[in-house]
């Protein structure tokens, strides 16, 4: 059983043909709001594209905007553990889409910033606690410290990148990051293996958009190549590979075959528009992959392998 700490936010979504500059007004096309936020979109892969038992930790306000989160947490079967501050709203965030699928975001925490250390539920039962930085610092810091005495597998996914407390990083078991997180975080130059073997925790992840993603784990390094979609939004697609990894491991997968599936999983959100919204089922994964079983490429893993350093 997966407990999930994290952001929810209410999502407002603009289409538009390019991403604006500084300074730019651009006239863009259809609006939409989605349940979003990092932890409960994870939360969201995690019960829908793993199939497993998922708790969350989360803040709303008593503002109209909570309610179709909670929806949306209770459709996919999360169990809600609800905080509700006092005169805060409910976080959101302000997102373009433009025509090449890819994205800008801006985030309000508003409810998210009130998470306190005192706030996480028990932990029995649990075997997995995955948490994202769009919550209070100090609150990861604490819920890591908790679920690491308690004996559960501690995965933090690192964004938005920023600047970790001292101790966070060694309490985490399974650190997720994209590409630019993980520059941030291991300080040094080189390739992406470089980077990778400068973090302390025992297994690193780090996703590479379309290209798939590469991990080390215990000193040995993997490759995953990405799945050819007709992308038609990326957001949360990072949010989904985080949440049907976390599933899969705590089904005691092994990391390569967990990676393809999150790495699965994260394609299929590709296709469809929304964070949550667009989080595949388990069988819809479960059918892509075995569709993908007798396509293996060599001439994509050897450029994966090269572009991480690896060759």
């Amino acid at each position: 059983m997966v407990l999930v700490a994290g952001s929810a936010n209410v999502d407002f979504v603009v289409r538009a043909p390019h991403i604006p500059a500084p300074g730019e007004t651009v006239l863009g096309g259809a609006f939409q709001t989605f349940a979003g936020g990092k932890g409960a979109n994870q939360a969201v892969a995690c019960a829908r594209a793993g199939g497993v038992p998922t708790h969350m930790l989360l803040a709303l306000g008593s503002d109209a905007f909570a309610a179709p989160i909670e929806a949306s947490l209770k459709s996919a079967g999360v169990t809600m553990h609800t905080v509700r501050p006092e005169g805060l709203a409910t976080g959101s965030a302000f997102i373009c889409v433009d025509d090449h699928a890819e994205n800008a975001i801006t985030v309000a925490p508003g409810a998210n910033a009130c998470l306190k250390a005192e706030d996480l539920p028990s932990l029995q039962g649990f075997n997995h606690l995955l948490m994202q930085l769009e919550i209070p610092l100090d609150a990861v810091l604490a819920y890591a410290m908790a679920a690491k005495a308690a004996d559960l597998r501690v995965v933090l996914n690192a964004a938005p990148a920023q600047a970790l407390p001292p101790g966070l990083l060694t309490a985490v078991d399974v650190l997720v990051v994209n590409e630019g997180e993980l520059r941030a975080l291991s300080g040094v130059h080189g390739s992406v293996a470089e980077h990778l073997a400068q973090l302390p925790c025992p297994t690193v992840v780090v996703t590479l958009g379309a290209r798939g993603c590469v991990a080390r784990e215990d000193g040995a390094y993997f490759v995953q190549t990405g799945f050819a979609v007709q992308a038609v939004d990326t957001t949360g697609a990072g949010d989904t590979f985080c949440g049907a990894l976390v599933a899969a491991l705590s089904q005691a997968m092994p990391l390569t075959d967990a990676l393809r599936r999150a790495s699965a999983a994260a394609a299929l959100a590709c296709t469809q528009m929304g964070a949550q919204s667009s989080v595949p089922t388990s069988r819809a994964v479960t059918d892509f992959l075995t569709q993908e079983s007798n396509q293996t490429d060599a001439a994509a893993i050897s450029a994966l392998r090269h572009y991480a350093g690896l060759a």
